[in-house]
């Protein structure tokens, strides 16, 4: 049995139910010219309790497919994003 793949990423999109969308970034060289690029790549992800948000910095591992394009599960929350919350004031006239 082989290890399953991880991966640390950010998230990108929390709009489905027990889905998230994530966003892994990787430097790879580019063949002809030698230069150093970003590339990246976006991976579906299952989190159970909803608890994962956008901007979030987590870990992904693999697992058996939960659904057509969906075969990684969140394992981790690494860093929460800043949330910044903004309270409007109603004016009196």
């Amino acid at each position: 049995m082989g290890k399953r793949k991880t991966f640390i990423g950010t998230v990108v999109s929390d709009k489905m139910q027990k889905t998230r969308v994530v966003s892994i970034l990787r430097l790879a060289k580019h063949p002809k010219y030698g230069r150093v690029l970003k590339k990246y790549n976006k991976f579906k992800a299952h989190d159970e309790k909803n608890a994962t948000h956008i901007g979030d910095t987590v870990q992904i591992i693999e697992t058996r497919p939960l659904s057509k394009d969906k075969y990684f599960r969140i394992a981790k929350v690494i860093k929460s994003a800043q949330v910044l919350k903004v309270q409007l004031k109603e004016e009196v006239v």
